[in-house]
């Protein structure tokens, strides 16, 4: 098909033409065909992607997805080793300030003319577009955002607490978790001990206190707010934390939990949303807990923002280029961004999407008018223990002492900011 003709189509207004002007030019030719690899294997994660590939084949393709289970690093090794073999996937999970720095490594996609098409970028929060398209072109498509500090609450424990609603404030939490403790709940707090999970303690821990000191220190890395009273008293809050977990939990993840928080044996939980998800795909109901925005001193809600990407590489094989162009429309699909998000517990990066309808919970509703507040109030920041602040090198120093300390309860917090200080100026 002429490219001239694609063009008279795309302005007549067709659609699939206007989102996939490359695979309306290759479709009669290839059968669209994409490789990608991803941390997503297993849960509410794997059904997602699963799902999405099933999508995919749908519409004609041919799905070709390597997941690799574990810790981002682990993924990351992958693509590189697949790189430098010079043979990239198609597309790849990749996020935060990573896009930028993996750009430079192998060359990417231009995907301005099909997000332009479909109109993607006016239904993105600004700060988030910025991060996938550095040099000002869009190389990557975010398709889920998370607030990793919503708290989840046992409704079984806070009936043992007597608590009909969750806290506020870190004050208000730990009041409530002594209440709960007081109450037979075993444990008031049902986390991991993943390193993940680590990052999550401690940056839940300084962003409610402070979202102002949480910028300057983690997203800014300034020396004065690295060694500042909030990155003590994150320390110091993160240390009740983890006082009131199971000590025998080790590096285990969260989710070995929570039959346990469900049963009301374990109270709450800071998690990303994906924890409904998780909650919800191995058998428990929406109304076992409650989900409420993390605490925030200043009372007004704080998002961590955590946002799932891909970035396409470039490949010159026609049937990976279609595969490129289809899996670019499916992932700004309302539709498939609805259905992603209801099965992983997130919410879709469209600002467009209705989340009145069915299918959503309450906690995912609380997370989206979270995100609003947040972004007016200027207290949405990016998260460091999901690689939104930081590329992933100076991540892994600052979260190693954050594991120490969770690990290590003769670490004192004073020492504890001496040691994320030397991590982030041995990493610089």
């Amino acid at each position: 098909m002429p490219i001239t003709t694609t063009r008279r189509r795309l302005l007549a207004g067709s659609a699939a033409a206007l989102a996939l002007p490359a695979f309306a030019r290759a479709q009669g030719a290839v059968k669209p065909r994409l490789t990608a690899i991803s941390q997503w294997s297993a849960g509410s994660d794997g059904a997602a992607i699963t799902a999405l590939g099933k999508k995919f084949e749908e519409k004609g393709g041919i799905w070709q997805h390597s997941p690799v289970p574990g810790f981002t690093t682990e993924m990351m090794n992958k693509l590189r080793a697949q790189i430098i073999a010079g043979d990239p996937p198609a597309c790849s999970q990749l996020k935060g300030p990573e896009i930028a720095a993996w750009s430079k490594i192998a060359p990417t996609v231009d995907l301005d003319a099909v997000v332009a098409a479909a109109g993607y970028e006016k239904v993105v929060a600004p700060d988030l577009a910025k991060l996938h398209k550095p040099g000002g072109k869009w190389i990557a498509l975010p398709l889920q955002i998370y607030s990793t500090n919503m708290l989840f609450l046992s409704k079984r424990a806070m009936d043992k607490a007597k608590a009909d609603k969750p806290p506020v404030t870190w004050a208000d939490f730990n009041d409530l978790a002594e209440k709960m403790k007081t109450a037979g709940v075993t444990f008031p707090v049902a986390n991991g001990g993943t390193r993940a999970d680590d990052g999550q303690k401690f940056e839940a821990s300084l962003a409610g206190i402070s979202p102002t000191a949480y910028r300057a220190a983690a997203m800014n890395l300034d020396k004065k707010a690295l060694e500042g009273p909030e990155i003590k008293a994150a320390f110091a809050q993160m240390r009740k934390i983890t006082n009131w977990m199971d000590p025998n939990v080790g590096a285990q993840p969260y989710a070995i939990n929570l039959k346990r928080f469900v049963d009301g044996d374990m109270g709450m939980l800071i998690m990303g949303g994906w924890a409904q998800g998780v909650l919800r795909n191995a058998g428990f109901k929406l109304d076992d807990f409650v989900i409420a925005p993390g605490p925030s001193d200043n009372g007004k809600p704080v998002f961590l923002l955590n946002a799932d990407a891909f970035i396409f590489w470039q490949r010159k094989e026609p049937d990976l280029q279609a595969g490129q162009m289809l899996m670019a429309q499916l992932v700004m699909d309302p539709a498939i961004q609805t259905m992603y998000s209801q099965i992983t517990g997130s919410i879709p990066v469209r600002t467009d999407v209705d989340l009145s309808g069915e299918g959503w919970s309450d906690g995912q509703r609380r997370t989206a008018a979270a995100l609003k507040d947040a972004v007016a109030s200027n207290q949405a920041v990016l998260s460091l223990a999901h690689n939104m602040a930081q590329e992933n090198g100076l991540t892994a120093a600052m979260i190693d002492v954050f594991t120490e300390y969770a690990k290590n309860k003769t670490i004192t917090p004073d020492q504890a900011v001496t040691r994320l200080a030397e991590a982030v100026e041995g990493s610089r």
